[in-house]
């Protein structure tokens, strides 16, 4: 399965000293990976991913976010820093699941 989308990067305070960047997966598409890869998920319900935003690629993990009702994608500073991206800014996103 392959989704592509565009989403605004967001910041989560996971603590006090840390922040983490996301992008929060549409709702139905979210709904589709809920579905293919029901039963027994990694740490977190963790579904692992290749990713590509911009000319950058890199392989991770989508976690499901209740709050959102939707997967979130984790956007390292590396990525954001290589594609130029900042909070808040919309980005074009690639999203295909490996193994489920």
């Amino acid at each position: 399965m392959n989704v592509v989308f565009e989403a605004e990067l967001w910041e989560w305070d996971a603590r006090r000293t840390e922040t983490w960047t996301f992008v929060s997966l549409p709702a139905d598409a979210s709904e589709d990976i809920r579905e293919i890869t029901a039963g027994p998920r990694r740490g977190f319900g963790a579904v692992r991913v290749r990713v590509k935003i911009g000319g950058t690629a890199w392989r991770t993990s989508i976690f499901p976010d209740s709050a959102r009702g939707a997967y979130v994608l984790p956007v390292k500073r590396a990525v954001r820093q290589a594609e130029g991206l900042e909070i808040g800014d919309t980005c074009a996103v690639s999203v295909e699941l490996v193994d489920f």
